[in-house]
C-alpha cells in the first residue's frame, strides 16, 4: 500500500545535512583535542586548531553540490565514496596549506590524525544511519516516488530493468503505456495520490507522441523527464555554446575554457610545484641509481600528442637499455621484456618512471589529471580503429587519469583494451571538474601506483 510521501529532498533537508556534517567536524575536532595528552580538560582551544577546523568545514561546503544532493537513485557505496573523497581532499588541502605557511609544526600530528579519521568515521556512520532509516520507511510504504513510463520499446525496457535491479531507490512504476493512453490513465486516477514522475521513453523525433503526452499532463504536478536513447544520451552529454546568439550543441569541443581553464591551470601549477618539491629527493636518488646501473641518459624523451593534437616532448626516467627502433615503429613494453633493466622493471611496476612528467606539468604541456599520452605511432594506428579516439586530445594529457584508476593501464595488446581505455578517457572529458580531478588524484595515491599491468 502506498502511504503519503515523506519528502526528504527539499532544500531544508539539504541545509540540515550540511549543519549536521559541520557539527560532526567541529565535535570530532573538540573531542580529539580534549582527549589528546597534554590538552585533556583544557577549556580554551588553541586558535590554530580552530582555524584548521573552520577551514575544513568551509572546504567541505565547497563540495556541497556533490555531497548534499539527492541520493535516492544512487547506491550506498557511491554516497560513502563521495563523502570519503571529499573529506580526504579537504584534509589534503589543509596539510598542503600548513606546509606552505610553515605552520605544520604548530599542529599536533596525533590530533590531526585522530580528528581526520574520527570525522570520516562519523560522517560515514551518519549516512549509514540515514540510509538504514530510509529503508525502514520504504519497507512500511513511506518515502516512495511513483513513476509512469510513456513509450513501450527498448528504452522503457532498459528503464524497467534498471529499476528492478535498484529496489533501494524507492521508485515504483505504476504503468508503462503509449502516449495516446496517458490521458485516459490520468482521468482514472482522479482523487488518488498525485503521480510524482512521468518519464518519456520516446524517440526525440516523435513530436506527436511528445505533444500528446504533454497535453495529457497539462494539469499534473508530476516531474516530467525525457529518457533519450543511448545515441541521444551521448549527444546530450555535451555542453552548449552560443555563437552569434545561436545556441549550439557541442558534439566535439574542448571543455577547458573560461573559468575551468583558469582553475585547472592553478590546480596544476600549485599541486605540481608542491609535489615536485616533495619528490625531488626521490627523483635525485632514482637518477643516481639509473646512472650507476646502466649506460645511457637518465631521462627518456619521446614525442607525443598534447592538447589539440600538438606534438610535445614528455619526460620519463629511462627504464630500458638504450636501443634503436625502426623508423615510425614503437614497440610497447611486454611482460618479461628483455629491453627493461632490473631497476627499470621496479620503476615501471611502481610508476616511479613517470615522476619527471611533473616537469611537463610546470611547462604547461601536461596536466596532473587527463588522458595518458600515447606514442605518435600508436595514435596513427588506433585512430583508424577506435571511434572518437582523437577526442582524447581535447584536453591536456595527464600523469594519471580516469582510465588508469579503473584498471586500464599498461600494455594495450588487444583492441578491446584500447577501446575501454578510450571509453574511460572520454567519460572523464565529458564530466571534467576540479572535484573529479581531486578524486582521481586521491585514488591514484591509494591504488594507482602499483598495478599488475604495469611492466
Amino acid at each position: 500500500m502506498l502511504r503519503s510521501p515523506v519528502r526528504l529532498s527539499s532544500p531544508a533537508i539539504r541545509y540540515v545535512a550540511m549543519a549536521l556534517d559541520t557539527l560532526i567536524i567541529w565535535g570530532c575536532g573538540l573531542a580529539a583535542y580534549l582527549w589528546y595528552p597534554g590538552t585533556a580538560g583544557q577549556a580554551n582551544i588553541a586558535a590554530q586548531y580552530k582555524l584548521v577546523v573552520l577551514a575544513a568545514s568551509l572546504i567541505m561546503l565547497m563540495f556541497s553540490g556533490n555531497i548534499y544532493r539527492s541520493w535516492r537513485v544512487n547506491e550506498l557505496w557511491r554516497m560513502l565514496r563521495t563523502v570519503t573523497l571529499a573529506w580526504l581532499a579537504a584534509a589534503l588541502v589543509i596539510l598542503a596549506s600548513l606546509f606552505f605557511v610553515k605552520s605544520s609544526s604548530e599542529i599536533s600530528r596525533v590530533w590531526f590524525s585522530n580528528w581526520t579519521m574520527g570525522t570520516l568515521a562519523a560522517l560515514c556512520l551518519l549516512r549509514l544511519a540515514t540510509y538504514s532509516g530510509l529503508h525502514w520507511l520504504r519497507r512500511r510504504g513511506y518515502n516512495f516516488k511513483t513513476v509512469v513510463l510513456v513509450g513501450e520499446g527498448q528504452t522503457s525496457e532498459h528503464v524497467l530493468q534498471a529499476l528492478a535491479e535498484s529496489a533501494w531507490s524507492g521508485l515504483r512504476v505504476l504503468a508503462t503505456l503509449q502516449p495516446e493512453a496517458l490521458a485516459h490513465f490520468m482521468a482514472q486516477r482522479q482523487g488518488e495520490r498525485q503521480i510524482d514522475e512521468v518519464w518519456l521513453c520516446l524517440p526525440l523525433g516523435d513530436k506527436a507522441g511528445i505533444y500528446t503526452t504533454l497535453r495529457a499532463l497539462n494539469h499534473s504536478t508530476a516531474n516530467i523527464r525525457m529518457v533519450p536513447d543511448i545515441f541521444a544520451i551521448k549527444l546530450m552529454n555535451h555542453g552548449i555554446s552560443e555563437v552569434m546568439g545561436i545556441p549550439m550543441l557541442d558534439l566535439s569541443a574542448s571543455p577547458i575554457t573560461g573559468n575551468v581553464r583558469l582553475l585547472k591551470a592553478v590546480q596544476d601549477y600549485v599541486l605540481g610545484t608542491l609535489i615536485l618539491l616533495l619528490i625531488s629527493p626521490v627523483m635525485l636518488g632514482i637518477a643516481l641509481a639509473i646512472k650507476f646501473t646502466s649506460k645511457g641518459p637518465v631521462l627518456y624523451q619521446q614525442l607525443r600528442h598534447g592538447w589539440n593534437g600538438e606534438e610535445i616532448w614528455i619526460y620519463k626516467f629511462r627504464s630500458m637499455v638504450v636501443h634503436a627502433e625502426q623508423h615510425g615503429q614503437v614497440t610497447q613494453a611486454q611482460k618479461s621484456d628483455a629491453r627493461i633493466t632490473p631497476l627499470g622493471a621496479f620503476l615501471r611496476r611502481t610508476s616511479l618512471d613517470e615522476l619527471p612528467q611533473f616537469i611537463n606539468v610546470l611547462q604547461g604541456r601536461m596536466s596532473i589529471v587527463g588522458p595518458r599520452p600515447h606514442a605518435l605511432a600508436h595514435n596513427d594506428y588506433y585512430k583508424l580503429l577506435v571511434p572518437g579516439y582523437m577526442l582524447r586530445h581535447k584536453v591536456k594529457p595527464g600523469i594519471t587519469g580516469w582510465a588508469q584508476i579503473n584498471g586500464f593501464r599498461g600494455e594495450t595488446d588487444t583492441l578491446d583494451k584500447m577501446e575501454k581505455r578510450v571509453e574511460y578517457d572520454l567519460q572523464y572529458i565529458e564530466n571534467l571538474s576540479l572535484g573529479l580531478d581531486l578524486k582521481i588524484i586521491l585514488a591514484t595515491v591509494f591504488k594507482g601506483f602499483v598495478h599488475k599491468n604495469a611492466y
